[in-house]
């Protein structure tokens, strides 16, 4: 364990030599962004998630499902307006990431996608074949899911002062946001801007796969397998923050709308 704190600090230090830092100064006049005064210094809303109605067509809108579920949790560092930061999550703003997120159609659908490979593999053969088995596994999938969110999205952040979302580099080499990218894992910001181990990402994923054993009798409950399965999990963590990291590129790639078009669209007509 005394390792792998000195990795992360070694990973911190890295991280600021190679210039992550939440007080950059960015341009002015990004439209759909808001100023609000929190009790230390003013601070800036991110943009809103892009709406339904700006997902054109059957295809766009099953996109903006994964789209929406994404970048739920995905914030970009604004570039202007001097010493103005992000404004960090109080106690209900996370309370309300959380059923936000829970409620996101693309959180039915990924409760869906993972009753259907339980039906297909058969697993816990207890809840048994047909339509039936197949909504008592959509249930206990989506409850699955749900602690998970609950844990990993207000509970640990809370109790730990953490901040939850993804913060995109968004500039720099692919190799830089790379390596930003998947320093997530161990290295995050506390609610009051600072590096923090990112506690929330291992003991909230440690303690949702405890606790979805307990959804499925018959899976192996041994620490071993709780630990395998926290490792790739974590792995499948560190997958989705590089596809946050690059989302606007992939955005633009597809023709999908993105959250920080405003802020785009404001820097390039500054330069």
């Amino acid at each position: 364990m005394s390792g792998l704190v000195q990795w992360t600090i070694c990973l911190v230090m890295a991280l600021s030599q190679n210039g992550l830092d939440t007080q950059q100064p960015i341009p002015t006049g990004a439209p759909q962004e808001e100023t609000r005064r929190n009790v230390t210094a003013p601070c800036l809303e991110p943009p809103p998630l892009v709406k339904w109605e700006d997902y054109h067509g059957s295809l766009k809108k099953a996109e903006g499902i994964f789209a929406r579920k994404l970048e739920r949790r995905a914030v970009h560092v604004p570039r202007y307006k001097t010493g103005t930061l992000l404004c960090s999550l109080e106690t209900k703003d996370k309370f309300r990431l959380f059923i936000d997120d829970t409620f996101e159609p693309g959180s039915f659908v990924l409760a869906g996608f993972y009753a259907g490979l339980d039906q297909a593999t058969n697993r816990d053969p207890s809840f048994g074949p047909g339509a039936i088995g197949y909504a008592r596994r959509f249930g206990v999938e989506f409850a699955g899911e749900t602690t998970w969110r609950f844990l990993k999205e207000f509970a640990y952040p809370t109790a730990f002062s953490e901040d939850p979302r993804y913060y995109r580099l968004g500039h720099g080499s692919g190799r830089k946001r790379l390596f930003h990218a998947a320093a997530h894992s161990f290295v995050a910001f506390s609610d009051n801007g600072k590096y923090m181990f990112n506690a929330t990402e291992w003991l909230g994923t440690a303690s949702a796969v405890a606790a979805n054993s307990a959804f499925h009798p018959g899976d192996d409950h041994t620490f071993a397998s709780v630990m395998r399965q926290t490792g790739y999990f974590v792995s499948l963590d560190v997958g989705l923050d590089v596809v946050r990291e690059f989302w606007p590129e992939i955005a633009r790639k597809l023709k999908l709308p993105f959250r920080d078009l405003a802020e785009k669209e404001a820097t390039e007509s500054h330069h």
